[in-house]
Protein backbone atom coordinates (compact mmCIF):
# COMPACT_ATOMS: atom_id res chain seq x y z
CA UNK A 1 0.00 0.00 0.00
CA UNK A 2 1.28 3.56 -0.50
CA UNK A 3 -0.19 6.10 1.69
CA UNK A 4 0.39 10.03 0.96
CA UNK A 5 -0.34 12.55 4.11
CA UNK A 6 -0.46 15.95 3.44
CA UNK A 7 2.36 16.07 1.26
CA UNK A 8 4.08 19.22 0.20
CA UNK A 9 7.06 19.96 -1.92
CA UNK A 10 7.90 23.51 -2.65
CA UNK A 11 11.12 24.30 -5.46
CA UNK A 12 12.44 27.96 -4.42
CA UNK A 13 8.88 29.95 -4.77
CA UNK A 14 6.97 27.29 -6.52
CA UNK A 15 4.97 24.58 -4.85
CA UNK A 16 5.08 21.41 -7.14
CA UNK A 17 3.08 19.51 -4.77
CA UNK A 18 0.54 21.03 -1.96
CA UNK A 19 -0.68 19.42 0.94
CA UNK A 20 -1.57 16.39 -1.07
CA UNK A 21 -3.35 13.07 0.63
CA UNK A 22 -4.36 9.50 -1.10
CA UNK A 23 -4.15 5.96 -0.68
CA UNK A 24 -2.88 3.85 -3.32
CA UNK A 25 -4.37 0.04 -2.39
CA UNK A 26 -3.61 -3.32 -3.26
CA UNK A 27 -5.55 -5.71 -5.65
CA UNK A 28 -5.98 -2.56 -8.22
CA UNK A 29 -4.85 -0.11 -10.09
CA UNK A 30 -5.06 3.28 -9.67
CA UNK A 31 -4.26 5.86 -12.39
CA UNK A 32 -2.69 9.25 -11.56
CA UNK A 33 -3.72 11.87 -13.68
CA UNK A 34 -3.48 15.34 -13.70
CA UNK A 35 -2.84 18.04 -16.76
CA UNK A 36 0.84 19.02 -17.56
CA UNK A 37 3.05 20.42 -14.46
CA UNK A 38 0.28 19.11 -12.22
CA UNK A 39 3.01 17.34 -9.82
CA UNK A 40 2.62 13.82 -10.79
CA UNK A 41 6.29 13.13 -11.48
CA UNK A 42 7.30 14.79 -8.39
CA UNK A 43 4.85 13.23 -6.30
CA UNK A 44 6.00 9.61 -7.85
CA UNK A 45 9.64 10.65 -7.24
CA UNK A 46 8.87 11.89 -3.46
CA UNK A 47 7.22 8.13 -2.67
CA UNK A 48 10.49 6.87 -3.82
CA UNK A 49 12.60 9.31 -1.75
CA UNK A 50 14.18 10.48 -4.80
CA UNK A 51 13.68 14.10 -3.72
CA UNK A 52 12.77 15.40 0.14
CA UNK A 53 9.45 16.53 0.80
CA UNK A 54 9.00 20.00 2.03
CA UNK A 55 6.12 18.75 4.63
CA UNK A 56 4.05 15.33 4.78
CA UNK A 57 4.54 11.67 4.45
CA UNK A 58 4.60 9.66 2.00
CA UNK A 59 4.86 5.79 3.05
CA UNK A 60 5.24 2.20 1.32
CA UNK A 61 3.81 -0.57 3.36
CA UNK A 62 4.08 1.68 6.58
CA UNK A 63 7.45 2.70 5.78
CA UNK A 64 9.56 5.62 3.87
CA UNK A 65 10.69 3.61 0.91
CA UNK A 66 14.39 4.26 1.86
CA UNK A 67 13.60 2.37 4.71
CA UNK A 68 13.42 -0.96 2.88
CA UNK A 69 16.28 -2.60 2.49
CA UNK A 70 16.87 -4.31 -1.23
CA UNK A 71 14.30 -1.64 -2.50
CA UNK A 72 13.68 -3.65 -5.61
CA UNK A 73 12.10 -6.55 -3.63
CA UNK A 74 9.80 -4.17 -2.01
CA UNK A 75 8.42 -1.69 -5.10
CA UNK A 76 9.36 -1.48 -8.89
CA UNK A 77 9.45 1.90 -10.82
CA UNK A 78 9.42 3.06 -14.08
CA UNK A 79 9.85 6.64 -14.07
CA UNK A 80 11.84 7.70 -17.11
CA UNK A 81 12.46 4.26 -19.68
CA UNK A 82 15.38 7.04 -21.41
CA UNK A 83 17.66 6.91 -18.14
CA UNK A 84 19.86 4.30 -19.01
CA UNK A 85 22.79 3.72 -20.32
CA UNK A 86 23.39 3.29 -24.04
CA UNK A 87 26.50 1.09 -24.03
CA UNK A 88 25.48 -1.64 -21.79
CA UNK A 89 23.47 -4.34 -23.05
CA UNK A 90 19.87 -5.18 -21.71
CA UNK A 91 21.37 -8.48 -19.80
CA UNK A 92 24.23 -6.27 -18.06
CA UNK A 93 21.58 -3.62 -17.51
CA UNK A 94 19.49 -5.63 -15.20
CA UNK A 95 22.51 -8.08 -13.79
CA UNK A 96 23.62 -5.22 -12.01
CA UNK A 97 20.46 -4.10 -10.96
CA UNK A 98 20.25 -7.54 -9.43
CA UNK A 99 23.56 -7.72 -8.19
CA UNK A 100 22.64 -4.38 -6.33
CA UNK A 101 19.56 -5.72 -4.25
CA UNK A 102 20.88 -9.17 -3.43
CA UNK A 103 18.49 -10.86 -6.23
CA UNK A 104 19.04 -14.09 -8.06
CA UNK A 105 20.81 -13.74 -11.76
CA UNK A 106 17.80 -15.58 -13.28
CA UNK A 107 15.55 -13.03 -12.40
CA UNK A 108 17.27 -11.44 -15.61
CA UNK A 109 16.27 -14.08 -18.00
CA UNK A 110 12.94 -14.59 -16.42
CA UNK A 111 11.74 -10.80 -16.91
CA UNK A 112 13.21 -10.07 -20.10
CA UNK A 113 11.27 -13.03 -21.53
CA UNK A 114 7.86 -11.54 -19.70
CA UNK A 115 8.47 -8.33 -21.07
CA UNK A 116 9.32 -9.64 -25.24
CA UNK A 117 13.15 -8.52 -24.83
CA UNK A 118 14.83 -12.03 -24.83
CA UNK A 119 15.86 -11.83 -28.28
CA UNK A 120 17.31 -8.53 -28.19
CA UNK A 121 19.31 -9.78 -24.07
CA UNK A 122 22.49 -9.23 -25.75
CA UNK A 123 21.89 -5.88 -27.54
CA UNK A 124 23.15 -2.75 -26.60
CA UNK A 125 20.53 -0.74 -25.40
CA UNK A 126 21.55 2.81 -27.12
CA UNK A 127 20.16 0.74 -30.25
CA UNK A 128 16.60 0.28 -28.85
CA UNK A 129 13.38 2.06 -29.63
CA UNK A 130 11.10 3.98 -26.79
CA UNK A 131 9.29 1.02 -27.10
CA UNK A 132 11.85 -1.44 -26.33
CA UNK A 133 13.51 0.77 -23.45
CA UNK A 134 9.81 0.77 -21.88
CA UNK A 135 9.96 -2.83 -22.08
CA UNK A 136 13.34 -2.87 -20.36
CA UNK A 137 12.12 -0.59 -18.02
CA UNK A 138 9.09 -2.40 -17.06
CA UNK A 139 11.64 -5.71 -17.08
CA UNK A 140 13.24 -3.69 -13.93
CA UNK A 141 10.59 -2.71 -12.44
CA UNK A 142 9.81 -6.32 -12.20
CA UNK A 143 13.00 -7.73 -11.39
CA UNK A 144 12.90 -8.13 -7.67
CA UNK A 145 8.83 -9.35 -7.90
CA UNK A 146 7.88 -6.42 -5.84
CA UNK A 147 4.12 -6.25 -4.33
CA UNK A 148 4.40 -2.27 -4.52
CA UNK A 149 4.60 -1.04 -8.81
CA UNK A 150 4.56 2.43 -10.26
CA UNK A 151 4.73 3.54 -14.10
CA UNK A 152 5.31 6.79 -15.15
CA UNK A 153 3.74 7.30 -19.17
CA UNK A 154 5.12 3.71 -19.70
CA UNK A 155 3.00 3.41 -22.79
CA UNK A 156 4.74 6.20 -24.16
CA UNK A 157 6.04 4.98 -27.83
CA UNK A 158 5.15 1.73 -27.58
CA UNK A 159 2.97 0.08 -30.78
CA UNK A 160 -0.83 -0.89 -30.58
CA UNK A 161 0.29 -4.71 -29.71
CA UNK A 162 2.67 -3.05 -26.37
CA UNK A 163 -0.32 -0.96 -25.74
CA UNK A 164 -2.27 -3.71 -25.42
CA UNK A 165 -0.02 -6.19 -23.64
CA UNK A 166 0.94 -3.28 -20.91
CA UNK A 167 -3.21 -3.19 -20.47
CA UNK A 168 -2.96 -6.93 -19.45
CA UNK A 169 0.04 -7.13 -17.70
CA UNK A 170 -1.37 -3.82 -15.13
CA UNK A 171 -4.39 -5.63 -14.17
CA UNK A 172 -2.62 -9.35 -14.04
CA UNK A 173 -0.43 -7.63 -11.44
CA UNK A 174 -3.40 -5.86 -9.67
CA UNK A 175 -5.36 -9.39 -9.82
CA UNK A 176 -1.76 -11.21 -8.02
CA UNK A 177 -2.99 -8.66 -5.17
CA UNK A 178 -0.17 -6.08 -5.92
CA UNK A 179 -0.45 -2.13 -5.64
CA UNK A 180 -0.08 -0.69 -8.75
CA UNK A 181 0.15 3.21 -9.34
CA UNK A 182 0.05 4.42 -12.96
CA UNK A 183 0.56 7.82 -14.59
CA UNK A 184 -0.85 8.61 -17.79
CA UNK A 185 -2.03 11.03 -20.51
CA UNK A 186 -3.54 8.41 -22.47
CA UNK A 187 -7.30 8.47 -21.25
CA UNK A 188 -8.47 5.53 -23.17
CA UNK A 189 -5.96 3.74 -22.18
CA UNK A 190 -6.82 4.59 -18.34
CA UNK A 191 -10.56 3.87 -19.10
CA UNK A 192 -9.27 0.32 -20.08
CA UNK A 193 -6.53 -0.30 -17.22
CA UNK A 194 -7.50 1.45 -13.83
CA UNK A 195 -10.18 0.49 -11.06
CA UNK A 196 -9.31 3.46 -9.47
CA UNK A 197 -8.27 7.57 -10.26
CA UNK A 198 -6.14 10.00 -8.42
CA UNK A 199 -6.51 13.26 -10.24
CA UNK A 200 -4.65 16.35 -9.15
CA UNK A 201 -4.19 19.54 -10.71
CA UNK A 202 -1.61 22.15 -9.34
CA UNK A 203 -0.40 19.94 -6.52
CA UNK A 204 -3.71 19.40 -4.72
CA UNK A 205 -6.18 16.83 -5.13
CA UNK A 206 -9.44 16.85 -7.07
CA UNK A 207 -10.55 13.62 -6.95
CA UNK A 208 -9.67 10.24 -5.33
CA UNK A 209 -12.17 7.21 -6.13
CA UNK A 210 -13.39 4.38 -9.23
CA UNK A 211 -12.71 5.38 -12.54
CA UNK A 212 -16.63 5.23 -13.39
CA UNK A 213 -17.94 7.36 -10.73
CA UNK A 214 -15.45 9.93 -11.55
CA UNK A 215 -16.37 9.81 -15.79
CA UNK A 216 -20.03 10.09 -14.32
CA UNK A 217 -18.96 13.45 -12.70
CA UNK A 218 -18.85 15.29 -15.89
CA UNK A 219 -21.89 17.35 -17.43
CA UNK A 220 -20.98 17.10 -21.65
CA UNK A 221 -23.14 14.24 -21.74
CA UNK A 222 -23.99 13.27 -25.75
CA UNK A 223 -26.26 11.69 -28.10
CA UNK A 224 -26.03 9.71 -30.70
CA UNK A 225 -27.96 9.98 -33.82
CA UNK A 226 -28.04 7.60 -36.97
CA UNK A 227 -30.15 9.19 -39.75
CA UNK A 228 -30.14 9.36 -43.56
CA UNK A 229 -31.45 12.69 -43.03
CA UNK A 230 -28.61 14.22 -41.50
CA UNK A 231 -28.75 17.49 -43.93
CA UNK A 232 -32.11 18.10 -42.64
CA UNK A 233 -31.54 17.65 -38.71
CA UNK A 234 -28.53 19.34 -38.08
CA UNK A 235 -29.94 22.34 -38.46
CA UNK A 236 -32.93 21.81 -36.36
CA UNK A 237 -30.97 21.07 -33.72
CA UNK A 238 -28.82 23.64 -33.92
CA UNK A 239 -31.93 25.97 -34.58
CA UNK A 240 -32.99 24.38 -30.89
CA UNK A 241 -29.75 25.28 -29.33
CA UNK A 242 -27.54 22.20 -29.61
CA UNK A 243 -24.21 21.74 -30.96
CA UNK A 244 -24.02 19.24 -33.70
CA UNK A 245 -20.52 17.40 -35.06
CA UNK A 246 -20.92 14.66 -37.79
CA UNK A 247 -19.43 11.75 -36.99
CA UNK A 248 -16.97 9.39 -39.11
CA UNK A 249 -16.91 5.75 -39.25
CA UNK A 250 -13.84 6.13 -37.18
CA UNK A 251 -15.80 7.73 -34.62
CA UNK A 252 -19.11 6.20 -34.55
CA UNK A 253 -18.45 3.02 -35.87
CA UNK A 254 -19.48 0.97 -39.04
CA UNK A 255 -22.40 2.06 -40.59
CA UNK A 256 -21.54 5.94 -39.55
CA UNK A 257 -22.74 7.45 -42.23
CA UNK A 258 -25.38 10.54 -41.31
CA UNK A 259 -24.26 10.27 -37.75
CA UNK A 260 -24.25 13.22 -35.35
CA UNK A 261 -23.14 13.94 -32.03
CA UNK A 262 -25.42 16.08 -30.10
CA UNK A 263 -24.81 17.88 -27.04
CA UNK A 264 -27.07 20.33 -25.30
CA UNK A 265 -30.37 18.71 -26.04
CA UNK A 266 -31.71 15.46 -23.96
CA UNK A 267 -32.64 12.67 -26.00
CA UNK A 268 -36.62 13.15 -25.79
CA UNK A 269 -36.30 16.50 -27.13
CA UNK A 270 -34.15 14.90 -29.86
CA UNK A 271 -36.74 12.34 -30.93
CA UNK A 272 -39.88 14.93 -30.80
CA UNK A 273 -37.98 17.17 -33.19
CA UNK A 274 -37.59 14.19 -35.67
CA UNK A 275 -41.00 13.46 -35.13
CA UNK A 276 -42.32 16.57 -35.69
CA UNK A 277 -40.45 17.10 -39.21
CA UNK A 278 -40.63 13.52 -40.46
CA UNK A 279 -36.75 12.84 -40.41
CA UNK A 280 -36.27 9.41 -40.13
CA UNK A 281 -33.97 8.23 -37.45
CA UNK A 282 -31.66 4.85 -37.42
CA UNK A 283 -30.72 5.29 -34.20
CA UNK A 284 -30.93 7.72 -31.14
CA UNK A 285 -28.77 6.75 -28.42
CA UNK A 286 -27.28 8.63 -25.01
CA UNK A 287 -23.77 8.28 -24.50
CA UNK A 288 -22.12 9.47 -20.82
CA UNK A 289 -19.34 11.76 -20.62
CA UNK A 290 -16.51 9.82 -21.27
CA UNK A 291 -13.60 9.78 -18.50
CA UNK A 292 -11.54 12.62 -21.06
CA UNK A 293 -14.78 14.62 -21.39
CA UNK A 294 -15.13 14.76 -17.12
CA UNK A 295 -11.09 15.22 -16.80
CA UNK A 296 -10.61 18.12 -19.30
CA UNK A 297 -13.66 20.04 -17.48
CA UNK A 298 -13.17 18.42 -14.00
CA UNK A 299 -9.69 20.33 -14.20
CA UNK A 300 -10.24 22.93 -16.43
CA UNK A 301 -9.19 25.29 -13.85
CA UNK A 302 -6.04 23.91 -12.38
CA UNK A 303 -3.87 23.70 -16.18
CA UNK A 304 -0.64 25.40 -15.53
CA UNK A 305 0.33 25.89 -18.40
CA UNK A 306 -3.05 26.41 -20.85
CA UNK A 307 -3.32 26.75 -24.45
CA UNK A 308 -5.09 28.85 -27.16
CA UNK A 309 -3.70 32.60 -25.77
CA UNK A 310 -2.64 35.26 -27.97
CA UNK A 311 0.33 34.39 -30.39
Amino acid sequence: MIEVNELSKRFGARTAVDRLSFTVRPGEVTGFLGPNGAGKSTTMRLILGLDAPTGGTATVSGVPFHRHPRGLRHVGALLDATQVHGGRTATAHLSALARSNGLPQRRVAQVLAEVGLAEAARRRIGGFSLGMKQRLGIAAALLGDPPVLLFDEPVNGMDPEGVRWVRGLFRSLAAEGRTVLLSSHLMAEMEHTADQLVVIGRGRLVAAEPVRSFAARGTRSAVLVRTPQADRLAPLLTAAGAAVVPQTPADAGAGAAGALLVTGLPVERIGALALEHRVLLHELAARPASLEEAFMELTADRVEYPSGGPR
